[in-house]
């Protein structure tokens, strides 16, 4: 296991924001932050993702966005009986692996209209409950996993 400068300084200023820059309490808040930095590199190892910072901007916005385009959609379903319900389940199989990246996608995923991820297969791709099943939300869900990959900078391979 690695060390991890940045994790631990991050966690340091944590304790110094909670508790104030006092000197009688830096050893137990070097001792806290070391703890806290071991503990997260055994919950959360490093990887080599490169974010961009301007496109998980871009990401964040569509994503505010598109969940209130998917509440109206929603919304709109529900009270008018003309609009016919397919309700179904969509298969699609990831790129990323299972992990943080991918359960970002998840959140994300659950922004188009109608949908809700429900979990995995046996195959390992994700099960996605929808109002309307069709082809359009493979392809929305597709879309929308590109574009999380460009925002972390890598590809799958990076986790």
């Amino acid at each position: 296991m690695t060390f991890s400068p940045v994790r631990a300084a991050g966690f340091f200023g944590f304790w110094v924001i909670l508790t104030g820059f006092g000197l009688a309490d830096l050893a137990v808040g070097i001792l806290a932050a070391a703890l806290a930095t071991r503990a997260s590199l055994i919950l959360l190892p490093p990887h080599s993702w490169r974010p961009r910072p301007l496109l998980l901007v871009d990401l964040a916005f569509r994503f505010l966005s598109q969940s209130v385009l998917a509440g109206i959609d929603v919304a709109w379903r529900a009270l008018n009986p003309r609009l016919a319900l397919q309700p179904g389940l969509v298969l699609h199989r990831s790129r990323l692996p299972p992990g943080p990246a991918r359960s970002t996608f998840c959140t994300i995923s659950t922004l188009l209209p109608g949908t809700l991820p429900c979990g995995g297969d046996a195959n390992g791709d994700l099960v996605i409950h929808c109002l309307v099943a069709s082809q359009d939300v493979a392809r929305q869900l597709a879309t929308e996993e590109a574009l999380l990959l460009r925002a972390l900078g890598g590809t799958p391979d990076h986790e």
